[in-house]
């Protein structure tokens, strides 16, 4: 009776799996599915096309120069993860482990801009990056998206974690602050840094508002913004636009498969306390 009890839930918990699972990838299936579709069969819901065509694709690489929006998007998305994952990690070593005269109300200063909407500081921002000569440049697109709370805060509860003694005994060996965050601190938060950093990546990959604003030349669009110039005023062809997309989400599908180990982990260890 107790092992058909067992079994009964391990059932429960596989089917209530599958059907979340079935939930979660249906979209990206109805869109691979879509892209391979003809323009006169996209709205057609069947999964399996009727007519399998790749024409979208060579209509898509025809169209637009998807090897600059990727290569743009790679640079901007990777600059704005390395970038922060230094400034963050740095900050949020300060705040866990050094002492200075009004680090609480520092630290509570930096949380509260996670409340202010990135499009309420959009308009001064684009004038600071316009006084800087950084408006049509991807750095006009970099700079602003690296400090963000987020990370400082999710850095500096990883760092609190860890054993005070850790700290101690690297200062009592000689090491600078510096040494002790670069040698000790760094290595230990390798889980946090690629969860950050799959986080930073994938955000800054899809980015599309700044982006826009910023970016007044086709040579410095990413993919995304290559992706909405597909909406014509008079036609919108949405095999291209499923196609375009489907080339958009490989490089983040793949990053995410490779690292979702390192990834999972920070997320589990971050505020847990040995």
């Amino acid at each position: 009776m107790i092992r058909v009890k067992k079994y009964g839930i391990l059932l429960i918990k596989i089917i209530v799996g599958c059907v979340f699972l079935a939930f979660a990838l249906f979209p990206i299936i109805l869109l691979i599915s879509s892209s391979l579709k003809i323009d006169t069969e996209v709205f057609d819901y069947r999964i399996i096309p009727k007519h399998v065509s790749v024409d979208a694709f060579k209509q898509v690489f025809t169209t637009l120069d998807v090897f600059t929006g990727i290569k743009n998007s790679l640079f901007v998305a990777t600059m704005v993860t390395i970038l922060a994952l230094i400034v963050h990690s740095m900050a949020a070593f300060a705040f866990a482990r050094l002492r200075f005269p009004g680090k609480k109300a520092a630290f509570m200063w930096v949380l509260s801009t996670m409340m202010i909407p990135f499009p309420v500081i959009i308009i001064p921002l684009f004038f600071i990056i316009k006084s800087l000569g950084l408006v049509n440049s991807l750095w006009g697109m970099i700079l602003p998206m690296v400090p963000h709370a987020y990370g400082v805060f999710l850095f500096r509860q990883y760092f609190v974690e860890m054993p005070d003694s850790l700290y101690e005994s690297a200062r009592i060996d000689g090491c600078s602050i510096f040494q002790t965050f670069r040698k000790i601190y760094v290595p230990l938060a390798k889980p946090m840094f690629i969860t950050l950093g799959v986080s930073f990546f994938v955000t800054n990959w899809n980015s599309y508002l700044w982006s826009t604003i910023v970016a007044q030349d086709k040579s410095k669009y990413t993919i995304q913004i290559q992706i909405a110039t597909l909406m014509g005023s008079l036609r919108i062809s949405w095999n291209q636009i499923l196609a375009a997309s489907v080339i958009a989400i490989i490089p983040t599908v793949l990053i995410f498969g490779v690292l979702q180990r390192y990834y999972l982990e920070g997320i589990k260890t971050t505020g847990m306390k040995d």
